[in-house]
Formats: C-alpha cells, structure tokens, sequence
C-alpha cells in the first residue's frame, strides 16, 4: 500500500507543474490559481456543510487558524512562487528540480525542530537525491531558453513556504483529519488569490479551452491527488520520507515536459532520474530496517520511556518549550494500526503533560 501511495504521490505532484505549464499561456498566474480555487473552494464547503460536518466538531478557533496560517503557505505562498516562475518561462522541469532542494532543508531541520531521528542511511539517501537534482538542473538550465537568471530563485521561495508549512503543521498538538485541512487551505487559498486578482484586474478567466482545461487538470489531480496524498503520506510514514519522495519530482516532470511540450532531456537528465530512484530507494530499505530494530527492542524503549517519565516529572521543562511526545506515543502505539507514525513535537505546558 505503500508504494501504491509513493508512486500516485509523486504522479499526482508532477502533474502540477505540468498543469500550470497548460495554463500559462492563456492567463496571468493569480487568474488561474483564482480559478482553480474558487470552484474547488465551493465543493468543499458544500461537502463539510453536509457529509463531513463530523469532521468539525471539537475543533477550536485555533486549530483552524492554525490550518488557515498552513493552506497560506503551502498552497497559496507555494503555488504562486511556481506558477510565477513557469509564466516568467522557466520550464516546468527547471521549477520542479529547483524545488526539489526542499527535502534537504526539511530532512536538516527535522531533528532540531520536530525531535526526529535521521539515520545515516537516510542521509546517505537525502545526499544521493540532492546529487540527482544538482545534475538534472545544471543540464535544464544549460539549454539556454533566454530567462532571467533571477527567475530561477523564484522557486527557491516556493520551496521554503512549503517547509515551513510542514513544519507548522508538525508542531500541532490536534490531530486534524485531512478533508478539513483541504478545505480550510483550499478556501484560504480562494480568498488569497482573489484579492491578488481584484487587486490587479485579473479576475475575468480567458474563454479558451486550454484555460480550463488547465483549471480541471490542476483540481483534479493537483489538488486532491497531489496535496491529500502529500498529507496523507505525511501522517503515515513522516517527514524525511515524503520529502524523500520529493526528490522524484524533478526527473519525473522533466520526462513528462520533454514528451509533452519539447523541454530539454538528455543524458544528464537520465543520471539525475537514476540517483532519485536510488535515493528513495535507500531510504525506504532504511525505514524498514529500522523498523525491525524498533520491535526488537520494543520492551527495553518502553522501560527507557517510563524511567524517563519518572525524570519529567522531578523536573518540569522550561515553560514555551518543546519537545516529543514520547510517553504518550509509546502508551498509544500498543493499539494503534499505523506504529509507524512519528512522534510529534508538542508544546509543553508543565510537569507530567506531553
């Protein structure tokens, strides 16, 4: 199930950039993005009104600010960074292997920030990843389309949004379940970039087909593909893996650009497309590895665990700090279905809490 949900994670994200390369002839960048969240914004809100209202109850007005801080960044900030970048023509390749840096900064960050282990191997697999990348863009930009050198850091800021959203999201102590974040960030989202399009006159969409049909491609598989499988994969297997994943974007939309719109590929894309693969592969034989050491020593972590929670509670952590949830996570795992999901970094609020 696994790999089933890795290989339509890393379609359903490619075909965003595509999607955005379909749109970005016919209109202006925050026209499109307006368009392809006003509708998705109404369906969603129907649906939560009526099916999912379940899926409210017990959430608090912070909670869902919380969601509304995260859609800004990882949809709205995300996308108007790439989709600005592909309209000021850098190729849908060239975006999604600059963005492709992104797992390196999440993997880094991942041990100070959300208390995560990051095993060797795994870095072995982030550093053969980055590698790939390096490779696939060095060649994409070598192929002298004429764009502004600055156009490339355009990305790079699209790339930090979205870290920082996985992170904000990480550091929630509320379980949200993923049709309510999808609908607060797609709404989020509408309000954003129609204000971005009143406030620049873009608000009336072109009449040509390739417009919508730019529009049904990016809602459809961008958005409920892309974005319910990222946060989906997030919740089961974690940070390190699902930006792992992210390292196939750049060689993936970089072979679906060249067959669809004539972009760039050669052997330097073929050597990159390689030492992704290799990368992800790394790091899943890792996981699974430790996995197995993770039952093996099963009673010896839980006796670590409840010594440590004797020590927690002599001395209470400093207050506004963070750290793991350990003991609860351990106490939990022994009835939950997904034992393999990680740890979150919860703010504490005093002896014997967390």
């Amino acid at each position: 199930m696994n790999i089933l949900l890795s290989i339509a994670f890393v379609g359903a994200w490619s075909s965003g950039f595509i999607g955005a390369k379909l749109g970005s002839g016919s209109a202006p960048t925050v026209t499109l993005l307006m368009w392809r969240f006003l509708p998705l914004a109404v369906v969603l809100g129907v649906i939560a009104l009526t099916a999912a209202r379940a899926s409210w109850r017990g959430l608090t007005p912070r909670v869902l600010v919380r969601q509304a801080a995260v859609g800004a960044l990882s949809q709205s900030g995300y996308l108007l960074t790439v989709y600005y970048a592909i309209e000021l023509g850098v190729s849908s390749g060239t975006t999604a292997l600059i963005d492709g840096t992104q797992p390196l900064v999440a993997g880094a960050l991942a041990g100070p920030l959300l208390g995560l282990p990051v095993s060797r191997r795994q870095w072995l697999g982030l550093g053969l990843g980055v590698t790939g990348v390096a490779v696939v863009t060095v060649a994409d930009a070598g192929a002298g389309t004429g764009v502004a050198w600055w156009a490339y850091l355009v990305p790079f800021l699209g790339m930090l949004s979205l870290v920082a959203a996985t992170f904000l999201d990480r550091r929630s102590r509320t379980d949200v379940r993923p049709m309510v974040s999808m609908t607060v960030h797609a709404v989020t989202s509408a309000v954003v970039f129609t204000a971005l399009a009143a406030a620049t006159g873009a608000v009336t969409p072109p009449a040509s087909g390739s417009f919508w049909t730019a529009v049904v491609w990016l809602v459809v598989l961008s958005t409920f593909g892309g974005y319910g499988l990222y946060w989906l994969i997030l919740r089961r297997s974690g940070v390190t893996k699902v930006n792992t994943l992210m390292f196939l974007m750049a060689p993936v939309t970089a072979v679906w650009g060249a067959l669809m719109f004539g972009e760039p590929f050669g052997t330097q894309t073929v050597a990159g497309l390689a030492l992704g693969l290799l990368a992800v592969a790394v790091v899943h034989r890792g996981d699974r590895h430790d996995h197995h050491d993770h039952h093996s020593h099963h009673d010896r972590d839980d006796r670590h665990d409840r010594h440590r929670d004797d020590q927690d509670r002599q001395q209470p952590p400093a207050p506004g700090s963070f750290t793991p949830r350990r003991s609860g996570w351990h106490r939990a795992r022994s009835s939950s279905r997904r034992p393999e999901r990680p740890v979150r970094a919860t703010p504490t609020a005093g002896p014997g809490s967390g």
